[in-house]
């Protein structure tokens, strides 16, 4: 084994610690609506048992076609237990600033979105949602701008984050989901 893959082995190694402390779906175990919907849904108990990638959303940023490679995604990766799920944010420079209608319709009619997206929420500072106040608290990074991924394991563990400029198919990416696909699905007793 090299230095350099060694060295980032130990890198991957130290920024699991803190991951188990989410363990067992409380990470997950929280209500919200999905877009333009009237009914929160259990992420735990919609979710709970797949391979998720967490991601903030916004319609008018230069990550915005990432929507496309996110929704290729998760259509290729679903039937293993994978899924996206959104969470559109005007949390960056004002580039969600439309209503969860019209974020809805923008991301069905441009990317052709069916990965489940959430209400719009704040994923930054004090009013962040809860959910992303632990991914924060979980990696010690917040979302830095639009499109920030987030990998959360079959048990609800934080296990890995990606900056808004890592693309979908990026290699490093998808060998983190493989990775996590790759382990057996959880007992839930």
């Amino acid at each position: 084994m090299s230095i350099r893959n060694y060295l980032i082995g130990m890198a991957f190694a130290m920024s699991m610690v803190g991951a188990a402390s989410a363990a067992d779906g409380a990470l997950l175990d929280r209500d919200y609506r999905p877009l333009a919907g009237k009914e929160p849904v259990n992420l735990n108990r919609e979710y709970g048992g797949k391979v998720l990638l967490v991601v903030n959303t916004a319609s008018k940023c230069g990550y915005t076609p990432q929507y496309e490679g996110l929704e290729a995604l998760h259509q290729e990766l679903a039937g293993r237990g994978f899924s996206v799920l959104g969470f559109p944010s005007n949390d960056f420079k004002g580039q969600e600033p439309g209503s969860e209608t019209e974020i809805q319709e923008f991301c069905t009619l441009t990317y052709g979105v069916k990965f489940p997206m959430f209400q719009k929420v704040h994923v930054i500072g004090p009013e962040a949602t809860p959910l992303y106040q632990d991914l924060t608290r979980l990696t010690g990074v917040a979302p830095g701008w639009n499109f920030h991924k987030y990998l959360v394991s079959r048990d609800g563990r934080v296990v890995a984050q990606f900056a808004s400029k890592v693309r979908p198919d990026d290699p490093e990416l998808r060998a983190a989901i493989e990775r996590e696909l790759a382990r057996p699905v959880p007992n839930h007793h």
